[in-house]
Protein backbone atom coordinates (compact mmCIF):
# COMPACT_ATOMS: atom_id res chain seq x y z
CA UNK A 1 0.00 0.00 0.00
CA UNK A 2 1.41 3.10 -0.85
CA UNK A 3 2.01 6.09 1.61
CA UNK A 4 0.67 9.26 -0.33
CA UNK A 5 -2.68 8.36 0.92
CA UNK A 6 -2.06 9.61 4.60
CA UNK A 7 -0.73 13.34 2.99
CA UNK A 8 -3.93 14.47 2.38
CA UNK A 9 -6.38 16.88 5.15
CA UNK A 10 -9.53 14.79 5.31
CA UNK A 11 -10.80 17.88 7.28
CA UNK A 12 -9.80 20.58 3.93
CA UNK A 13 -12.91 20.22 2.19
CA UNK A 14 -15.47 20.83 5.50
CA UNK A 15 -13.81 23.91 5.61
CA UNK A 16 -14.00 25.32 2.46
CA UNK A 17 -17.81 24.30 2.67
CA UNK A 18 -18.47 25.88 6.03
CA UNK A 19 -16.20 28.97 4.81
CA UNK A 20 -14.61 31.32 7.94
CA UNK A 21 -12.74 29.63 10.93
CA UNK A 22 -15.33 30.05 14.05
CA UNK A 23 -12.94 30.92 16.25
CA UNK A 24 -10.76 33.52 14.36
CA UNK A 25 -10.36 37.21 15.34
CA UNK A 26 -12.69 39.58 13.35
CA UNK A 27 -11.51 41.71 11.33
CA UNK A 28 -10.53 44.40 13.35
CA UNK A 29 -8.98 42.73 15.41
CA UNK A 30 -11.13 43.61 18.65
CA UNK A 31 -12.80 41.24 20.33
CA UNK A 32 -16.75 40.75 20.67
CA UNK A 33 -18.36 42.43 23.63
CA UNK A 34 -21.76 40.82 25.05
CA UNK A 35 -24.18 43.89 25.48
CA UNK A 36 -26.64 43.62 28.73
CA UNK A 37 -30.23 42.53 27.96
CA UNK A 38 -32.79 45.42 27.19
CA UNK A 39 -34.87 43.81 29.98
CA UNK A 40 -32.22 44.63 32.65
CA UNK A 41 -33.56 45.62 36.30
CA UNK A 42 -32.54 48.78 37.33
CA UNK A 43 -29.17 49.29 39.50
CA UNK A 44 -29.43 49.52 43.19
CA UNK A 45 -29.07 53.07 44.88
CA UNK A 46 -29.03 54.25 48.32
CA UNK A 47 -32.37 55.85 48.06
CA UNK A 48 -34.46 52.80 46.95
CA UNK A 49 -33.08 51.12 50.27
CA UNK A 50 -35.77 50.59 52.97
CA UNK A 51 -35.11 53.23 55.31
CA UNK A 52 -36.06 52.10 59.22
CA UNK A 53 -38.60 54.39 61.17
CA UNK A 54 -37.04 55.29 64.43
CA UNK A 55 -39.97 57.42 65.49
CA UNK A 56 -41.04 54.20 67.90
CA UNK A 57 -37.71 53.29 69.38
CA UNK A 58 -36.67 56.98 70.14
CA UNK A 59 -40.12 57.03 72.02
CA UNK A 60 -39.00 53.90 74.18
CA UNK A 61 -35.84 55.33 74.95
CA UNK A 62 -37.26 58.48 76.30
CA UNK A 63 -39.45 56.62 78.39
CA UNK A 64 -36.62 54.36 80.03
CA UNK A 65 -34.61 57.54 80.66
CA UNK A 66 -37.87 59.07 82.06
CA UNK A 67 -37.92 56.00 84.39
CA UNK A 68 -34.67 55.80 84.74
CA UNK A 69 -34.65 59.27 86.19
CA UNK A 70 -37.48 58.56 88.54
CA UNK A 71 -35.95 56.17 90.29
CA UNK A 72 -32.96 58.13 90.72
CA UNK A 73 -34.83 60.87 92.11
CA UNK A 74 -36.61 58.40 94.55
CA UNK A 75 -33.06 57.01 96.02
CA UNK A 76 -32.06 60.00 96.70
CA UNK A 77 -34.85 61.17 98.57
CA UNK A 78 -34.56 58.21 100.88
CA UNK A 79 -31.00 58.51 100.89
CA UNK A 80 -31.38 62.26 102.55
CA UNK A 81 -33.26 60.60 105.19
CA UNK A 82 -31.41 59.13 108.14
CA UNK A 83 -30.96 56.16 108.29
CA UNK A 84 -33.33 55.38 105.33
CA UNK A 85 -36.35 55.33 108.11
CA UNK A 86 -39.18 57.92 106.85
CA UNK A 87 -40.63 59.85 109.31
CA UNK A 88 -44.19 60.60 109.23
CA UNK A 89 -45.83 63.36 107.75
CA UNK A 90 -49.44 63.66 108.03
CA UNK A 91 -50.99 65.14 109.43
CA UNK A 92 -48.76 68.30 109.29
CA UNK A 93 -49.06 69.32 112.84
CA UNK A 94 -47.35 72.10 114.82
CA UNK A 95 -44.68 71.12 117.11
CA UNK A 96 -46.20 72.67 119.88
CA UNK A 97 -48.96 69.53 119.78
CA UNK A 98 -48.71 66.91 121.98
CA UNK A 99 -49.40 64.58 119.18
CA UNK A 100 -47.22 63.61 116.13
CA UNK A 101 -48.02 63.02 112.50
CA UNK A 102 -49.93 59.29 112.14
CA UNK A 103 -48.86 58.49 108.28
CA UNK A 104 -46.14 59.31 105.84
CA UNK A 105 -47.56 60.87 102.80
CA UNK A 106 -45.85 61.70 99.85
CA UNK A 107 -47.15 61.06 95.85
CA UNK A 108 -44.15 62.01 94.38
CA UNK A 109 -41.89 59.48 95.93
CA UNK A 110 -44.16 56.45 96.86
CA UNK A 111 -46.55 56.93 93.69
CA UNK A 112 -45.54 56.14 89.98
CA UNK A 113 -46.00 59.62 88.15
CA UNK A 114 -48.51 57.55 85.75
CA UNK A 115 -50.58 57.03 89.22
CA UNK A 116 -50.59 60.43 90.93
CA UNK A 117 -52.97 61.98 89.56
CA UNK A 118 -55.32 58.91 90.26
CA UNK A 119 -54.22 59.28 93.73
CA UNK A 120 -54.49 62.62 94.08
CA UNK A 121 -58.27 62.97 93.45
CA UNK A 122 -58.82 59.51 96.34
CA UNK A 123 -57.08 61.98 98.34
CA UNK A 124 -59.24 64.94 97.24
CA UNK A 125 -62.45 62.90 97.00
CA UNK A 126 -61.48 62.43 100.91
CA UNK A 127 -61.11 65.35 101.59
CA UNK A 128 -64.49 66.85 100.17
CA UNK A 129 -66.01 63.78 101.95
CA UNK A 130 -65.16 65.23 105.24
CA UNK A 131 -65.64 69.08 103.95
CA UNK A 132 -69.35 67.59 104.03
CA UNK A 133 -69.67 66.05 106.88
CA UNK A 134 -68.30 69.13 108.66
CA UNK A 135 -70.88 71.21 106.44
CA UNK A 136 -73.62 68.44 108.11
CA UNK A 137 -72.51 69.57 112.00
CA UNK A 138 -73.61 73.08 111.24
CA UNK A 139 -76.81 72.45 109.36
CA UNK A 140 -78.06 70.28 111.83
CA UNK A 141 -76.79 72.60 114.83
CA UNK A 142 -79.12 75.49 112.53
CA UNK A 143 -81.82 73.10 112.08
CA UNK A 144 -81.72 72.35 115.84
CA UNK A 145 -81.70 76.44 116.77
CA UNK A 146 -84.99 76.68 114.81
CA UNK A 147 -86.97 73.94 116.67
CA UNK A 148 -85.40 70.55 115.51
CA UNK A 149 -84.37 67.77 117.13
CA UNK A 150 -80.85 67.71 119.65
CA UNK A 151 -80.57 64.18 118.54
CA UNK A 152 -79.71 65.35 114.91
CA UNK A 153 -77.28 67.20 116.10
CA UNK A 154 -75.50 64.93 118.55
CA UNK A 155 -75.18 62.18 115.77
CA UNK A 156 -73.61 64.73 112.71
CA UNK A 157 -70.86 65.53 115.25
CA UNK A 158 -70.76 61.58 116.13
CA UNK A 159 -70.64 60.81 112.22
CA UNK A 160 -67.84 63.76 111.56
CA UNK A 161 -65.51 62.06 114.47
CA UNK A 162 -66.09 59.02 113.42
CA UNK A 163 -66.59 58.38 109.54
CA UNK A 164 -64.22 61.84 108.39
CA UNK A 165 -61.00 59.26 109.83
CA UNK A 166 -62.45 55.76 109.04
CA UNK A 167 -62.69 57.05 105.39
CA UNK A 168 -59.43 57.75 105.58
CA UNK A 169 -58.13 54.74 107.12
CA UNK A 170 -60.55 52.14 105.51
CA UNK A 171 -60.61 53.36 102.08
CA UNK A 172 -58.37 55.90 101.17
CA UNK A 173 -54.57 54.48 102.45
CA UNK A 174 -55.53 51.55 101.54
CA UNK A 175 -55.94 52.89 97.71
CA UNK A 176 -52.57 54.58 98.29
CA UNK A 177 -50.91 51.24 99.26
CA UNK A 178 -52.05 49.46 96.55
CA UNK A 179 -50.59 51.88 93.75
CA UNK A 180 -47.44 52.37 95.89
CA UNK A 181 -47.32 48.39 96.14
CA UNK A 182 -49.51 46.90 93.50
CA UNK A 183 -50.99 45.27 95.80
CA UNK A 184 -54.37 43.41 95.08
CA UNK A 185 -55.19 42.83 98.95
CA UNK A 186 -55.28 46.46 99.12
CA UNK A 187 -57.14 47.31 95.86
CA UNK A 188 -59.69 44.59 96.91
CA UNK A 189 -59.78 46.06 100.79
CA UNK A 190 -60.43 49.95 98.92
CA UNK A 191 -63.25 48.60 96.40
CA UNK A 192 -65.19 46.91 99.24
CA UNK A 193 -64.97 49.63 102.13
CA UNK A 194 -65.62 52.22 99.46
CA UNK A 195 -68.63 50.32 98.22
CA UNK A 196 -69.97 50.33 102.05
CA UNK A 197 -69.33 53.86 102.28
CA UNK A 198 -70.96 54.97 99.51
CA UNK A 199 -74.16 52.89 100.48
CA UNK A 200 -74.21 54.91 103.71
CA UNK A 201 -73.70 58.03 102.29
CA UNK A 202 -76.61 57.76 99.40
CA UNK A 203 -78.78 56.70 102.84
CA UNK A 204 -77.68 59.80 104.34
CA UNK A 205 -78.25 61.78 101.60
CA UNK A 206 -82.08 60.65 101.99
CA UNK A 207 -82.72 62.63 105.14
CA UNK A 208 -84.24 60.07 107.69
CA UNK A 209 -85.50 61.83 110.35
CA UNK A 210 -83.63 61.95 113.84
CA UNK A 211 -80.97 59.64 111.38
CA UNK A 212 -78.03 62.62 112.07
CA UNK A 213 -78.63 64.00 108.79
CA UNK A 214 -79.95 67.80 107.46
Amino acid sequence: MSGAGFDSNPFANQQQSQGENPFARPAGGEAAVTKPPANAPPAYTESAARKIDTTDLQRRQEELERKEAELSRREAELGRQPLNIRQNNWPSLPSVCPCGPCFYQDFSVDIPSEFQRIVKAVYYLWMFYSCVLFLNILGALAYWISGGSATTFGLSILFFVLFAPAAFVCWYRPAYKAFRSDSSFNFFFFFFTFFFQFIVSVIQALGFKNFGTW
